[in-house]
C-alpha cells in the first residue's frame, strides 16, 4: 500500500450491550401466547360501579392463550409490553353471555339449607354429570325459592382497565 492507511474494520459499528449489561430484565418483550403474564385490573360495569379490582393487591397471573381469563380480554392484551395500560370494553357476548331467562328456576324451599334462604346467597349445584355450577338465590317465597343459574355478570358490558406488570 502506498500512501494509504489501513482503516480498521470495525469503525462505525456500535457495540451493543446485552439486556443484562444495560440493567434490564431479560424475557419476552410483548404479551404472546404461552407467556406467563401478571396484570393488575379494575373491572367496572356499565353503571360505573366497580365490580372487581386487584389494584394494590396481588397481581392476577395467567398463561396467555390458555383461556384462564376471558378469551376476548386475552385477545386485547396480545402485543402489550410491561407497564402498558389498556382500556377494554367487552359486550355481554364477549364476557359472561346474555342473561338466559330459562336459567331461573323455582325449587321447594325445603331443598335449600336454612342459612342460604336469603336473596343473594350463593350455592353450588351439582348436575347429573357431576359438574358443579354456582347459583344465586334470587327470591325467597313461603314455599319456594327462586334460583338464578346465570353468571352474576351475565348481560353486563364489562369495562376493564388493565396494566401489564410482568411477562415471562
Amino acid at each position: 500500500m502506498t500512501g494509504r492507511r489501513a482503516i480498521p474494520m470495525f469503525v462505525g459499528l456500535a457495540l451493543l450491550a446485552s439486556p443484562a449489561v444495560r440493567g434490564e430484565e431479560e424475557g419476552p418483550n410483548v404479551v404472546e401466547n404461552g407467556n406467563k403474564v401478571s396484570i393488575e385490573y379494575t373491572l367496572k360495569l356499565g353503571d360505573g360501579k366497580t365490580a372487581d379490582t386487584n389494584v394494590g393487591g396481588e397481581p392476577l397471573v395467567y398463561e396467555q392463550g390458555s383461556s384462564q381469563i376471558l378469551p376476548a380480554l386475552e385477545k386485547q392484551l396480545l402485543g402489550l409490553k410491561v407497564n402498558d395500560s389498556k382500556k377494554v370494553e367487552l359486550t355481554p357476548e364477549q364476557g359472561y353471555g346474555v342473561r338466559n331467562p330459562d336459567a331461573v328456576q323455582k325449587v321447594p324451599k325445603k331443598l335449600i339449607p336454612e342459612g342460604a334462604r336469603e336473596v343473594g346467597a350463593q350455592l353450588v349445584a351439582q348436575g347429573q354429570d357431576g359438574s358443579q355450577q354456582l347459583v344465586r338465590v334470587a327470591d325467597v317465597g313461603e314455599e319456594e325459592v327462586t334460583l338464578d343459574l346465570n353468571h352474576p355478570l351475565a348481560g353486563e358490558t364489562l369495562h376493564f382497565d388493565v396494566k401489564v406488570l410482568s411477562i415471562e
